[in-house]
């Protein structure tokens, strides 16, 4: 059924995924704080291959609704993300509970980052836990780039 307040024949938009803003983070704080997978996006708004996965990563949020997806601007909220060492765009950092799971640079290609996101939550905890472990970059990872730390130290 369409939308009366919407025009006839434009196109629904719908977000998949939430972008942190300074009047949600008590909502992103919770939904990380959930049992959900965590994929964030961690971009800047001047990047221009940052605008042009913006599109990629709303289809990847919809082809995995069950987990929870969140797009960063890591300038506009230094304060929670601006320890972390991202060295190119788009990063994304894949998360369950408190162990990360991947944190990288992300090619602007649904395919790669769908079967990206397959693999990492295929891993069970044990295994997540076995890797996290498994070389200093991901014991690393756990230090630094755990998202659910790094916005509870926001919030403070």
């Amino acid at each position: 059924m369409r939308d009366p307040n919407q025009p006839p024949g434009a196109a629904r938009n719908t977000m998949h995924s939430l972008t942190l803003n300074t009047d949600n983070r008590e909502e992103v704080a919770a939904a990380l704080a959930g049992e959900r997978w965590i994929v964030a996006c961690l971009c800047a708004a001047w990047c221009g291959t940052c605008a042009g996965y913006r599109e990629v990563f709303e289809e990847l949020a919809a082809r995995h609704p069950d987990k929870f997806f969140v797009w960063i601007d890591i300038e506009d909220h230094a304060d929670v993300v601006g320890d972390l060492d991202v060295e190119n765009f788009p990063t994304l950092l894949i998360q369950h509970h408190e162990l990360v799971a991947f944190f990288g640079t992300m090619l602007p290609d649904i395919g790669v980052a769908h079967r990206l996101v397959q693999a990492q939550t295929a891993h069970s905890d044990a295994e997540l836990a076995a890797l996290a472990a498994s070389s200093e970059e991901r014991r690393n990872w756990q230090r630094d780039c755990n998202l659910r730390t790094l916005m509870r130290a926001a919030l403070g």
